[in-house]
């Protein structure tokens, strides 16, 4: 995805003020459904308590299932694929409240926070209209101590700038299941197999083979989050895997989890 002078949005008509600078906006939306490149002038945090999302920015693609939420810093461009209908519920940061908290200098830059049981239940108690302002203002400090304790890049894939480099990534991307050879990618972009694996060790800090294998197991985390009735190993054939222990390892390696226990976090 190019994101080119992406247009600043206002926050939602129907945002509920959790306190000063603090605003929090709920919203349904159906599988299907992209919310183009756009920014906006608040921080925010974007939880999927049901459902999942893909968030792109110009660094990367970041999956989001429901155990995860993604943190996107105020005027950064990103746009929003909904994967399997969602409940999102996001919160709006003023960049004066996060100066106020002396957080800002800590929160300039996206990533992906993996949502525990605290976290949830948290932010899930701010939208539910119950309670005090004082209350509210008690959640959302505890939310934000959470915030990095987990942040998780398990799910996210790096995208590279560089023009050859990024057309090599399109290709894999398209269809993540095949074993690609550097040479033959190489060949099709215009460039040396040396100069591709040199690129993508710069443009993503990965190798290319483990490039390739995190856009694997990205679309092995899209299909567990989005197909309640898949198997593990109807995943681990179609992705190409010669068997389920070697895609449980791979998938380990990646997440730090075995997709079956993934799964039943979905």
């Amino acid at each position: 995805m190019t994101i080119a002078e992406p247009p600043i949005r206002a926050l939602h008509d129907d945002r509920r003020a959790a306190e000063d600078g603090v605003h929090l906006v709920a919203r349904s939306y159906r599988k299907g459904v992209r919310l183009d490149p756009h920014m906006h002038r608040e921080a925010q945090l974007v939880y999927a308590a049901k459902g999942t999302m893909q968030v792109t920015t110009p660094k990367g693609r970041w999956l989001v299932p429901p155990d995860r939420a993604v943190w996107v810093p105020a005027l950064f461009a990103h746009a929003i694929d909904v994967l399997a209908d969602i409940e999102m519920r996001t919160l709006y940061f003023d960049q004066a409240w996060l100066a106020r908290e002396k957080r800002s200098d800590s929160l300039t830059n996206e990533f992906v926070v993996r949502v525990s049981p605290l976290l949830h239940q948290a932010i899930l108690a701010l939208f539910d209209g119950a309670g005090s302002r004082e209350r509210s203002e008690l959640l959302v400090r505890l939310l934000m101590l959470e915030l990095h304790r987990a942040e998780d890049p398990a799910t996210f894939i790096p995208l590279p700038q560089e023009p050859r480099c990024r057309r090599a990534a399109d290709v894999v991307l398209v269809d993540p299941t095949r074993d690609y050879e550097i040479e033959t990618l190489a060949r099709t972009v215009g460039t040396s197999a040396r100069t591709l694996s040199r690129l993508f060790s710069a443009e993503t800090q990965l190798s290319f083979k483990s490039w390739c294998q995190r856009a694997r197991i990205a679309a092995a985390i899209e299909r567990l989050s989005t197909d309640a009735n898949v198997s593990i190993k109807q995943i681990a054939s179609d992705l190409g895997y010669a068997s389920v222990p070697a895609f449980s390892h791979a998938f380990r390696q990646v997440t730090g989890t075995t997709p079956t226990k993934f799964a039943e976090k979905t």
